[in-house]
């Protein structure tokens, strides 16, 4: 199976990204590589976090955190970032997706919020990349500085990864790994609403061991 795994030296917390290789949402081999049933979210590219520990049903939020051992935090992605937190302690792990209305929100920072942990390592996963991420006037205005010149009238290229960075370091991460990955361009790994404007999604999760 095509699955991508940070490469963040984290122990005792453990994650991954599937591939269009397997199938919308992971298709049936995901529960396989989970150690229990993921924590879905109904998402809605906001910023808040549930605690994936005491959910119950499928609540409105872009964002989870875990303190339990095997607690499954998951988001669905196609080309919005999933962004994979965990203290460098394994005492806390967390996930956020982040497209630019989850980023501009806050959700990066309202997950390290709910993780309460002095010491964080990040990782990017693939999201779509900053050579294909066109954006126009309102996206630039609110990452005036990850925006390249003008791709044509009226439209920038937005480096999402760069902007996740920035607010990562911001609030003291100083651990940040991952990026590289383009969702648009990759088109045989990776499924991208953008390119396809379809329904599939990949996923990706984040649990303690």
């Amino acid at each position: 199976m095509d699955v991508i795994r940070p490469d963040w030296g984290v122990r005792g917390v453990a994650g991954l990204v599937t591939t269009r290789a397997m199938g919308d949402m992971g298709g049936s081999q995901l529960r396989a590589l989970l150690p229990g049933a993921p924590v879905w979210m109904k998402q809605v590219h906001g910023r808040a976090v549930i605690d994936a520990d005491r959910a119950s049903g499928v609540a409105q939020a872009d964002a989870a955190v875990t303190r339990a051992r095997a607690t499954v935090c998951i988001v669905k992605i196609a080309d919005c970032m999933p962004v994979l937190l965990a203290a460098e302690d394994a005492s806390v792990a967390g996930i956020a997706h982040a497209g630019w209305r989850g980023l501009s929100g806050g959700v990066i920072e309202a997950t390290l919020d709910a993780m309460n942990a002095s010491d964080v390592v990040a990782w990017l996963g693939p999201a779509i990349g900053p050579r294909a991420y066109e954006v126009g006037a309102e996206v630039k205005a609110v990452f005036p500085d990850h925006v390249s010149t003008p791709n044509r009238p009226g439209h920038w290229l937005l480096d999402l990864y760069e902007a996740a960075r920035e607010r990562l370091h911001r609030r003291g991460v100083k651990r940040i790994h991952g990026g590289g990955f383009c969702t648009y361009t990759e088109s045989e790994r990776f499924f991208s609403y953008r390119r396809e404007r379809t329904a599939s999604r990949m996923v990706a999760a984040i649990w303690l061991t």
